[in-house]
């Protein structure tokens, strides 16, 4: 298997607990209610509702794919645990899922997704790269790599050409 399962794999580990955080209202004030009257006392900032959806389609995600990992390696069923633990025991298993290329691509290509999920939540921009050649298209030096995405594309917004599977830069 490639590296990029083991990549992703460990940026979920490490950024998950930080959308967990993002989760919090960070004022510490709860809200006080009397029967029949409006909340009093300090608030409460609100829920994001697109933090709280981030972690679902992660935590789902994570336990699906461990599952499926599981039953397509033919091991038994693990105990239920916090998806940094099935991420970890996802990790113990890279290489025998390296054994299998149609399983090991499903696996970069879900933890990959559940990454760039977790970081687009958390603020993160996308890195760019810039790539040396001058776009095939419009003979401009404006390629630049996607490394999340696995795409290079021109930035130029004249043309914005996105190269193809064995296309390379003039």
């Amino acid at each position: 298997m490639s590296s990029g399962g083991a990549t992703w794999i460990a940026s979920l580990v490490r950024r998950f607990p930080e959308l967990l955080e993002e989760l919090t209202p960070g004022t510490g004030h709860a809200l006080r209610e009397r029967r029949g009257s409006a909340p009093t006392g300090g608030t409460v900032a609100p829920v994001r509702i697109y933090v709280s959806d981030a972690i679902r389609d992660i935590t789902d995600g994570v336990v699906e794919l461990e599952e499926a990992v599981r039953e397509r390696l033919g091991l038994r069923p693990v105990v239920a645990a916090p998806v940094p633990v099935r991420l970890r025991r996802l990790a113990g298993l890279l290489e025998h899922i390296g054994h299998d290329a149609d399983l090991a691509a499903h696996v970069e290509a879900e933890t990959r997704r559940m990454a760039r999920r977790c970081a687009r939540v958390l603020g993160d921009p996308e890195q760019l790269v810039r790539v040396a050649g001058r776009c095939p298209a419009c003979d401009s030096v404006s390629l630049r790599a996607f490394p999340e995405r696995a795409t290079v594309m021109c930035v130029n917004p004249a043309c914005r050409h996105t190269l193809e599977d064995g296309e390379t830069a003039s």
